[in-house]
């Protein structure tokens, strides 16, 4: 008998057991994340939301055209189609009085290429990009090295 094709109801007529009554372990421990402890079944809280980092320093790069970070908070930010918080620092027009980076030429481009009056509406959600850092604790450990360094110890090792 082909029991994939009978539908759940008739197999559990005729007595075939289904998966539901085999002994699965639900309530193993749960993975060691950023809700550590537990089992899979029970609720946790949820931990508390971390500060953002106000720190208003530019940070090191770790690739070509990684968006910079963002070294301040946004927290009651508008940023959508009625408002941009975000130029009224860092637009062209403001970012000689408010002294804040003025955003890259490449996002008063269209997509051709061709430089327009305002910021490009592909560029316009900042957060789609750039994000503010926040003061936690990594999760997991992190052994990144920038091209940069690994081709210095590379020229450093050889004799």
């Amino acid at each position: 008998m082909n029991l994939r094709i009978l539908p759940l109801c008739l197999l559990a007529a005729i007595g075939v057991v289904i998966a539901a009554e085999v002994d699965y372990p639900l309530d193993a421990p749960g993975p060691d994340g950023r809700r550590p402890g537990g089992t899979l079944t029970q609720n946790m809280p949820a931990p508390v939301i971390a500060n953002d980092e106000n720190k208003d320093l530019k940070r090191e790069r770790n690739y070509p055209d990684q968006p910079p970070t963002i070294p301040h908070s946004i927290r009651g930010y508008q940023i959508d189609i009625n408002g941009n918080k975000c130029l009224s620092c860092h637009s062209r027009a403001n970012s000689a009085r408010s002294q804040a980076t003025m955003i890259s030429i490449t996002h008063y481009m269209d997509r051709d290429g061709q430089a327009l009056a305002a910021v490009s509406p592909r560029r316009y959600f900042c957060n789609q990009c750039h994000v503010p850092q926040k003061e936690v604790k990594p999760l997991v450990g992190n052994t990144f090295e920038t091209i940069d360094k690994i081709l210095q110890d590379d020229a450093n090792a050889k004799p």
